[in-house]
């Protein structure tokens, strides 16, 4: 799984699964989009897109700002949305 933030031209920043990469497009799977949350300072997660019926959405790359590796937490938050099975990020001393 490659889970990284996409900001598109319209300013949105979309965390999404890249699953291909073209050379003009990218394959996209399981899209959010941050978006404000009602208390002061917090963000909060939609779907990106949500009256689509594909399982994957194909984008343009013209479209796109920029491409790079959402914070740590913002991952896990993620894997935890979609079920997947997320590894913890700290280590246990036993």
């Amino acid at each position: 799984m490659t889970v990284k933030l996409i900001r598109m031209w319209s300013g949105e920043d979309v965390i999404a699964d890249i699953v291909e990469d073209n050379s003009d497009s990218i394959v996209i799977t399981d899209p959010i989009v941050a978006v404000p949350s009602r208390e002061q300072g917090q963000i909060a997660f939609a779907p990106w897109s949500p009256l689509l019926e594909k399982d994957k959405i194909e984008i343009t790359k013209k479209y796109i700002v920029y491409i790079g590796n959402p914070q740590d937490g913002i991952i896990e938050q993620y894997d935890s949305m979609f079920g997947k099975i997320s590894q913890p990020t700290k280590k246990l001393i036993l």
